[in-house]
């Protein structure tokens, strides 16, 4: 429900905070007063486009707030969490404009952006006029209705067709792992085939790519192996090498070795490097005579590295994991090769809840025909009340498709759309394009007789309502919004006395001249003003007691009416 409206710098408002309560909001004045400047802000507010006309002028900037009572809102709720806003009792929206076209959106003092701001105000109000906030146009929400109208009876239906649905997909998803319709398993099977070949082929060694890099190393420096390998022998082995020079001093200490321990101690260290010195000389002939001997071609070498590359790049990082990929394709291809046998009982269970499903839709298609219909001539019966004798409303259902054709979703097959027609001889069309206007409020206000308890949105508003229409029928809108107001907050701006005697709250529209500017100015009408104002609306004069006495007497008549339901 909405619970205030603050606007500053709007058009000639410069500031008015505007109360609202339960039940009818009346808005009523002078024609030019500003009454459309009050809707104006609301949809600047619940995030409808702005220009910079809307700044009163000589202003840098204007804004709109509004709170809302969300106690016990499930969807306001369950969307602030989604943002991760904090849940609260109250909902306050604040928007801003500048000069400059800059908009800021606050929401309970979290910066917001304008989409998330239309998410909440689509669910907290609906506008008369104002297709962004116009939920019946939308075809889904008709649909929507005509289910909220029969929930009774299709509530048990609709669970069965949740149940089945989960056991759908689930066959589904056990299916696709399986390998899905015949064409998608043969070409996974295809796919399988290449794969295991290819690694099969490949015959990959464990740490046959280790291996190969240290090859390619020794191939690609062979020169250099060479010329250092040969160094270290001649420096050893060669004449006046190393291993000749340390012999000549063994040999020279071999003479002392018997006159002093120490003596006998350091030729055993030099027999020691002797041995060392030669084993060393040993293994870098062995090493180039084996590396004489490689039997390698480095084109081969780097061939097989790229096919171990390849093989890595699809199945794996190294030999471990390309193994377990051919391991794992194999028991794939094992399963779909196999497919029939495994999957027999799961298609056989998935057509058996196709079945269900569609036995369900039909039986929910058969509800929502029988409460369609009902509606609609509950909906003619509204019209008629309202002076529109010859309108035609029909809710048109699509042909359901065949269970061959069915997407299977929670929601059934129907596909629906509200068709209407105003005058006689002309055929019905879809109520989204239908001009808005006297009629298209009168047809407004006829579905949210029938469905305002059935409506999540809490408050209604309805701009020119009352256009084109007066005496007895304007009487039946009073009382059908009085109706209407039992179940959800209406605001509406009205220019009929019948009106504005059945608000539970009235307030007044007033454009003056203040200190050389014209400003508008709102204000909420006591018993007194509230008279007052129907006089005005009657065409009375406020200083005749007659005026007085009849608009008295509409407000008893209102109140007796309002009483009796």
């Amino acid at each position: 429900m909405l619970v205030s409206l603050t606007i500053k710098n709007i058009a000639l408002i410069e500031y008015a905070e505007i109360p609202f309560n339960k039940g009818l909001n009346v808005l009523s004045g002078e024609t030019g007063a500003g009454k459309s400047v009050i809707i104006d802000s609301l949809n600047f507010v619940l995030g409808a486009k702005a220009e910079k006309s809307i700044i009163r002028n000589g202003e840098n900037e204007c804004s709109v707030s509004v709170e809302f009572d969300i106690t016990n809102n499930v969807e306001i709720n369950s969307l602030l969490k989604e943002f991760d806003f904090e849940e609260e009792d109250a909902l306050i929206i604040t928007r801003k404009f500048n000069i400059d076209g800059k908009s800021t959106v606050k929401i309970n003092g979290n910066t917001a952006t304008i989409s998330m701001l239309k998410r909440f105000s689509s669910l907290l109000v609906d506008v008369h006029g104002q297709s962004e906030h116009f939920y019946l146009l939308n075809e889904n929400n008709q649909l929507k209705l005509i289910d909220s109208l029969s929930e009774s009876e299709n509530f048990t239906i609709k669970n069965e067709i949740k149940a089945d649905l989960s056991v759908y997909n689930e066959i589904k998803a056990k299916l696709n792992e399986l390998g899905g319709n015949k064409a998608d398993r043969e070409t996974k099977i295809d796919i399988l085939t290449y794969q295991i070949n290819e690694i099969e082929k490949a015959d990959l060694k464990e740490g046959e790519e280790e291996e190969l890099i240290e090859i390619r190393k020794k191939l690609l420096n062979q020169e250099k192996i060479s010329l250092s390998l040969n160094a270290v022998k001649e420096s050893i082995k060669g004449e006046g090498g190393i291993l000749d020079v340390i012999s000549n001093a063994e040999r020279s200490m071999s003479s002392i070795i018997n006159f002093d321990k120490s003596y006998s101690e350091l030729y055993e260290r030099l027999s020691g490097v002797i041995a060392e010195i030669d084993d060393i000389g040993e293994t870098s002939s062995s090493l180039i005579d084996n590396f004489d001997t490689l039997d390698y071609d480095p084109n081969t070498v780097e061939e097989r590295l790229n096919v171990i590359k390849s093989l890595k790049k699809k199945y794996g990082e190294n030999y471990v994991e390309i193994t377990a990929f051919l391991e794992k394709a194999k028991a794939e291809k094992q399963t779909l090769m196999n497919f029939d046998d495994i999957a027999k009982e799961l298609l056989d269970k998935k057509k058996i809840t196709e079945e269900n499903l569609y036995s369900n839709y039909l039986k929910l298609s058969d509800i929502r025909k029988k409460t369609a219909k009902t509606f609609s001539d509950n909906i003619i019966g509204e019209l008629k009340d309202l002076g529109m004798e010859n309108a035609q409303f029909e809710v048109v259902f699509s042909d359901l498709p065949s269970i061959s054709q069915c997407t299977f979703n929670a929601n059934g097959i129907d596909k629906i759309e509200f068709n209407f027609s105003a005058n006689l001889g002309e055929p019905k069309k879809p109520m989204s394009e239908i001009i808005s206007g006297g009629e298209m409020s009168r047809f407004m206000l006829a579905i949210k007789a029938q469905t305002a308890k059935h409506n999540t949105i809490g408050t209604f508003i309805f701009d020119e309502i009352d256009a084109g229409i007066s005496g007895k029928i304007a009487k039946v809108v009073a009382r059908k919004f009085d109706k209407i107001a039992k179940d959800v907050q209406i605001i509406a701006i009205t220019h009929l006395p019948q009106i504005s005697v059945m608000a539970d709250t009235n307030v007044l529209i007033v454009k003056e001249t203040v200190n050389g500017k014209t400003l508008t100015t709102v204000k909420t009408l006591n018993y007194e003003e509230k008279i007052d104002e129907i006089i005005r609306l009657t065409g009375g004069d406020i200083k005749s007691e007659t005026s007085k006495k009849h608009a008295i007497e509409l407000l008893l008549e209102a109140n007796a009416y309002k009483n009796d339901i």
